[in-house]
């Protein structure tokens, strides 16, 4: 009797185990309420020191593919209408991957953050990197979309 309890807690414990939260999908924007994103012509994305993966030329690649005059490097251009920074994070499951992804929307005068948007995918839900920054950047231009304009 002792045994099959034992065995069937046992049982139990693996079925747990493997049905708790291993697949993390999550994604986010938002928008401040005073900002306008409609009104954006040129964007500046700033690219991370750190970087080595190309993450800002795949923003860029975004952007430009939605029709934004888009540039990308170490020192903010003064002539833009936002400046876009990111911070990336990745782990590694056999491979390395993109776990989540932040990408904010600044006020290229006053720094301000005028949206920001986030995607985290754990690995059994995992993107590559320009699905992460796809969704991401779609994220905030439907937060941006108040009046059903894109």
């Amino acid at each position: 009797m002792l045994k099959k309890l034992s065995l069937s807690l046992s049982l139990l414990l693996v079925v747990i185990f493997f049905s708790s939260g291993c697949a993390v999908n999550r994604a986010t924007a938002t928008l401040d309420p005073t900002a306008d994103l409609v009104d954006i012509d040129s964007i500046y994305v700033t690219k991370l020191a750190l970087d080595k993966r190309g993450v800002n030329l795949l923003i860029v690649d975004k952007l430009k593919s939605m029709g934004y005059t888009v540039s990308t490097g170490d020192d903010t251009p003064s002539s833009v209408d936002v400046v876009v920074t990111y911070k990336d994070k990745w782990m590694w499951d056999i491979t390395m991957y993109m776990i989540e992804l932040t990408v904010t929307i600044r006020d290229s005068k006053t720094n301000f953050p005028l949206a920001s948007g986030n995607s985290y995918h754990t690995s059994l839900t995992r993107k590559s990197p320009e699905e992460m920054v796809s969704e991401v950047i779609d994220n905030i231009f439907k937060q941006g979309d108040r009046d059903g304009k894109e």
